[in-house]
């Protein structure tokens, strides 16, 4: 049975430009399309037809893997009942389907796969050849610079898809590639592509103010539907906080003190990220000049990675759990096993996280950041944001746990245990395990658990 591709599709008039810079070679892209405007229908088709010309692998990137399975795997189109994938990858075409592994593989011997940027650098199998980076304003920045020498090396292609979140990666995505010559960038509002009618994006409007307050619900909705960067990220605990350091001015080179110890922060992941802040103190101004994030790795990574910066350490500061099996055991007892001379030291579990990100936006008026080394660490500070409830229509009062998480933790531990905070009087003392820790709180009468 014959079967032409894409199948039964063709691109709306206003997807036309992006599948004809596709179907001509095109190998870069950044669609900052509206929200519902088909950004997925245009790359699972465009996938197909590639997938039957190249014999490769195809990844279609969410920022989770979970998320991946619900919007793509196991997504139903509403106006035909059928399921997403099988529209654009007909049976006759597949060898197999892998439900678990959310794989196909076809008969010409290429495979396309759904996976998340949560674990991307993790991915067993070929490299890959073609990657659509869906909703890439709030998936992880750091998958981009991993998979883009190897489809310079192959001469695979990539696509950016997604609706602004703030002036984060997806800003710095556009504008670079808006000057670019060599790639595809265009931004479509609901005013260019008329797929909904006025009074559904009044409806809209009137229910996002019901639901998030009146200058929330409209950042929202420009934000979804007109594509605007300026909207805050919704639900940022520190949005606010970094622009004025950017405004004024602490966000810029910051040079290493060979006479000043570095203080280093961790938050220890086991397949989640390991994250890790370098700061030194200046009376009551803080310099953080670096910032790691790695998952997967082992304790000589690190260790290895640390003594290769240079830096001339002080305390390396662990958080609660490090005494547990993060690294296939416990982390603090091999960190210090391969490297007894330097100092190491576990923090108590503090009683309140909402506490710590309240003393954190206090914090960031003492802080300079290095513009350059700590561009991944302040991303992960800005898209650190708030759980969303979508039954009760409501931010719930705790975190949302994604790829930011990590160095939002990690800055969290920096903001409330550094010793220039004016929050606590710390002491050293030894903990049940007999690891050497401080206790946050074993404060002094007159400074006991003040903000």
């Amino acid at each position: 049975m014959d079967v032409v591709l894409p199948n039964n599709w063709q691109p709306r008039p206003y997807q036309r430009e992006l599948w004809n810079h596709l179907a001509s070679g095109g190998k870069r892209a950044v669609a900052l399309w509206h929200r519902r405007a088909g950004k997925d229908d245009v790359c699972l088709h465009f996938a197909a037809v590639s997938a039957m010309e190249k014999v490769a692998t195809y990844w279609h990137m969410l920022p989770e893997a979970a998320q991946a399975r619900k919007a793509i795997w196991e997504a139903i189109n509403p106006h035909t009942g059928i399921r997403r994938i099988d529209e654009a990858f007909p049976k006759e075409i597949r060898e197999n389907t892998r439900e678990q592994e959310m794989m196909i593989r076809f008969k010409n011997g290429s495979t396309w796969q759904v996976v998340g940027s949560d674990n991307y650098n993790s991915l067993i199998g070929s490299p890959p050849y073609g990657v659509v980076f869906s909703e890439w304003s709030v998936g992880n920045p750091s998958s981009w610079p991993y998979l883009r020498p190897i489809l310079a090396e192959n001469g695979g292609w990539a696509m950016f898809i997604y609706t602004a979140r703030g002036k984060n990666h997806g800003y710095s995505t556009f504008n670079m590639a808006n000057k670019s010559s060599d790639w595809f960038c265009q931004k479509l509002t609901v005013d260019e592509t008329g797929v909904f009618s006025k009074e559904s994006l009044q409806r809209e409007l009137d229910e996002l103010r019901s639901e998030y307050g009146e200058e929330e619900g409209e950042a929202y909705y420009n934000q979804e539907y007109y594509c605007s960067f300026e909207a805050a990220i919704p639900g940022s605990y520190y949005i606010g906080e970094i622009n004025k350091v950017q405004k004024e001015g602490r966000v810029t080179k910051v040079l290493y003190d060979e006479s000043v110890p570095v203080e280093t922060w961790w938050d220890i992941g086991k397949s989640d990220y390991t994250s890790i802040w370098f700061s030194q103190n200046y009376g009551n101004e803080v310099r953080v000049i670096d910032y790691e994030q790695f998952n997967n790795k082992k304790p000589s990574f690190y260790t290895d990675m640390l003594s290769k910066k240079g830096y001339h350490y002080g305390t390396h500061h662990l958080p609660h759990d490090a005494g547990y099996d993060r690294f296939e055991g416990c982390a603090f007892e091999q960190l210090r096993a391969l490297k007894p001379e330097w100092e190491w030291l576990v923090h108590d579990r503090t009683p309140s996280v909402n506490a710590d990100i309240n003393r954190v936006r206090v914090f960031f008026s003492r802080c300079v950041f290095d513009a350059d080394k700590c561009e991944s660490g302040l991303e992960c500070l800005r898209s650190y944001r708030k759980k969303y409830n979508n039954a009760k229509k409501c931010f719930e009062n705790e975190p949302y746990h994604d790829w930011a998480s990590h160095g939002a933790d990690a800055f969290r531990y920096l903001a409330v245990h550094n010793k220039a905070s004016a929050f606590l009087d710390l002491k050293k003392i030894t903990d049940d395990r007999g690891f050497p820790t401080i206790n946050a709180w074993q404060t002094s009468s007159t400074k006991s658990n003040r903000i």
